[in-house]
């Protein structure tokens, strides 16, 4: 008798505009081999649901405003959650009228906005794991930090179960595995894969929460007690992980060198007091800061 489970289907409307491109082009640069896939139209990643392993995927609906959540599961689970988590990793509930005519009155800001409107805020579908990539990403290429990251899967994450062979085939390695592990060889300085296992350890122990709850300054701080993790990391997790939308990685290479600036570029310090009339929407100013750098953009600069 066959007993899989039927997918589970969802509509996910936002308000336009919003570019399936700009996504795409995020994925196509940190795309996790094994746990995530994608194609022109669609992208799919593993994932943990109540406990169940299983994947998903995502695709933009022709003619329609929203995207397609196709669900696969070794279970059933409340899918309430999961819509919650993958609208924040779309960014599908922002206005992005609000940011534009905020981020627009800033002349230096205004011919970005101009140029790419409706940028959205890609966050992570899993807090830990946008934070072990950060963590990993320390002064590195993205390219050296998604392969490193690779290497950590294909050691430690657990198979996918319901696989299909255009899929996903592993689940990110739980924080227990990750602090436990034996990563001679991984690719990392001693110094920076102590920081990661003493940071997997204390998710995995419950000392240390990943949440946002009271804030993102409270994160921030909490990641900051910890050897290894300074203000970037922090930062960057809170923007990346859980879409604050005033989080600001002020020492960014790619925000400091983004052509805006000139040739020259700009000191974190005088970076971080320019931000500041940009708030409350400080992370989307870094998503355009960001798209001109990818861009080698001379746009505004």
């Amino acid at each position: 008798m066959n007993t899989a489970i039927a997918p589970l289907v969802l509509h996910l409307p936002y308000q336009p505009p919003w570019d399936w491109r700009q996504f795409h082009e995020h994925f196509a640069l940190r795309r996790l081999a094994g746990v995530e896939t994608l194609g022109e139209a669609h992208y799919r990643r593993s994932l943990r649901l109540d406990g169940l392993p299983g994947w998903m995927d995502i695709r933009p609906l022709a003619g329609e405003p929203a995207l397609r959540l196709e669900l696969h599961l070794d279970g059933a689970a409340d899918s309430a959650p999961l819509a919650e988590r993958v609208r924040k990793m779309f960014d599908l509930d922002s206005d992005p009228r609000a940011v534009a005519a905020h981020l627009g009155a800033d002349p230096l800001l205004r011919p970005l906005v101009e140029a790419w409107p409706g940028l959205r805020l890609p966050c992570a579908f899993d807090p830990f794991e946008q934070a072990v990539r950060a963590i990993v990403g320390q002064q590195v290429t993205v390219k050296a930090a998604v392969t490193i990251t690779g290497r950590l899967v294909q050691r430690l994450g657990q198979p996918l179960g319901n696989a299909v062979a255009d899929g996903p085939q592993h689940l990110f390695p739980t924080p227990r595995a990750l602090a436990e592990a034996d990563l001679a060889g991984i690719g990392m300085p001693g110094k920076r894969v102590a920081s990661l296992q003493r940071f997997a350890a204390a998710v995995a122990e419950g000392a240390l929460e990943l949440h946002v709850d009271d804030g993102a300054e409270a994160l921030v701080k909490r990641l900051c007690e910890l050897p290894g993790i300074g203000p970037w990391t922090a930062e960057y997790v809170a923007l990346r992980a859980f879409g604050e939308a005033d989080a600001f990685p002020a020492a960014d290479l790619g925000l400091l060198k983004s052509p805006v600036w000139g040739e020259a570029g700009i000191a974190a310090r005088d970076l971080q007091r320019r931000a500041e009339a940009w708030r409350p929407w400080r992370a989307y100013a870094a998503v355009y800061l960001w798209q001109a750098y990818s861009q080698g953009s001379r746009i505004g600069g």
